[in-house]
């Protein structure tokens, strides 16, 4: 469960590095985003909501990879409790 919770992390930061180098790639679009691209930027990196405040790259990385890792915590927890999951001991 550890390794499904640490690779549910990785994608997290994953996603923020490619929102980035999206970002990066259309900045004078970005200015003026359609209403559709940014409710899909808050839905993927919940730390964009912190529209108010100033959010470095690393600190967006790590909060979106802690977010990724516990609805990956909470999704595993409910997969291996309801749908009978056993784990693999040798």
């Amino acid at each position: 469960m550890k390794l499904r919770i640490a690779i549910w992390a990785s994608v997290g930061a994953l996603v923020v590095v490619c929102l980035r180098l999206y970002l990066l790639a259309i900045f004078p679009a970005s200015l003026n985003a359609e209403r559709p691209v940014l409710d899909l930027i808050y839905l993927i990196c919940p730390i964009a909501l912190a529209r108010h405040h100033a959010v470095s790259f690393y600190e967006a990385l790590f909060a979106n990879a802690a977010t990724y890792a516990f609805v990956g915590w909470v999704v595993e927890t409910i997969r291996r409790r309801y749908f009978g999951v056993q784990t693999v001991s040798s």
